[in-house]
């Protein structure tokens, strides 16, 4: 596939890392101890269930564009994301979460050598996100991802899980909290050229924990299929079954039997008739 072609974000494609222990590669510092960044420091504000901490480089403090209502936006979208965890995932991380929102060029300096392109946020131990002078529909998204990557880390952190389940659960997470259930028109025609030129990725090859090692190109696909894969069970099977699942699954840590138990039927049969439909031009 062309690196070119349509992706669902017309921003950054994004790298979601679950690795644990990758947070060593960078020290695992805590905020305190960090360099000072955009603004000379990272500002810190707390909610229900969050610490933020940010450095983006907001000319203002007060005011309706001031570093403060940014901090309350970013902290209003985050404990949004997390009440619609429960009723939409089945999942509930413990509090305090640690948020860093990062002044862009600050976050490209310190991060871009862990990733093989651009990423606009990731999670180990804390959320670390690349940040923005204002609350952008993308950084929402962004927050509503990485939120998912969190309570999965607290619900099944000695499981290593498939990346396609990963990262199509909080693609689909994402799209839901602004109200998204499908696939746009390109995204469809994206994946159906993908799978009728046999380029499909098979979700045994989408096993990983995370995309970080693929390309851009790869990691588009991928990142694009396991999103649909999580669509197609919501829409044929329901989004109360969908969170039964992702309930059994941090369960068990069997998604072949957690399949079988939820969706009567054997995952790689799931992956067939979700193939079968992407090829027949379904919905």
């Amino acid at each position: 596939m062309e690196s070119g072609v349509l992706w669902r974000r017309q921003n950054l494609v994004r790298v979601r890392l679950l690795l644990f222990g990758l947070i060593f590669l960078w020290g695992g510092v805590s905020v305190q101890a960090m360099e000072r960044g955009a603004d000379g420091e990272f500002d810190q504000r707390h909610s229900s269930h969050f610490i933020l901490y940010q450095d983006v480089d907001i000319d203002q403090t007060s005011g309706f564009h001031g570093s403060r209502r940014f901090e309350q936006r970013v902290l209003e979208v985050l404990e949004s994301a997390y009440l619609q965890l429960d009723g939409r995932l089945g999942l509930r991380p413990p509090g305090p979460i640690e948020v860093i929102v990062y002044d862009p060029v600050v976050f490209q300096q310190r991060f871009a050598g862990l990733f093989r392109f651009p990423a606009a946020g990731f999670y180990g131990g804390q959320v670390h996100i690349r940040g923005d002078t204002q609350l952008t529909p993308a950084l929402s998204r962004v927050l509503s991802h990485e939120l998912v990557h969190v309570a999965m880390a607290s619900e099944v952190s000695d499981y290593g899980l498939p990346g396609w389940f990963n990262e199509g659960v909080a693609e689909w997470f994402e799209a839901r909290v602004v109200g998204q259930r499908k696939l746009s028109v390109q995204e469809r025609v994206f994946l159906q050229s993908a799978a009728k030129s046999g380029q499909l990725f098979s979700l045994q090859e989408l096993s990983a924990p995370a995309f970080g090692a693929f390309g851009p190109s790869a990691a588009q696909l991928a990142y694009l299929e396991s999103y649909a894969f999580i669509t197609y069970l919501a829409r044929e099977y329901s989004e109360v079954r969908l969170r039964e699942w992702i309930r059994e699954m941090a369960r068990t840590r069997n998604i072949e039997r957690s399949s079988r138990r939820v969706f009567k039927v054997e995952l790689s049969r799931l992956e067939e008739r979700f193939i079968d439909e992407l090829v027949a031009g379904g919905r």
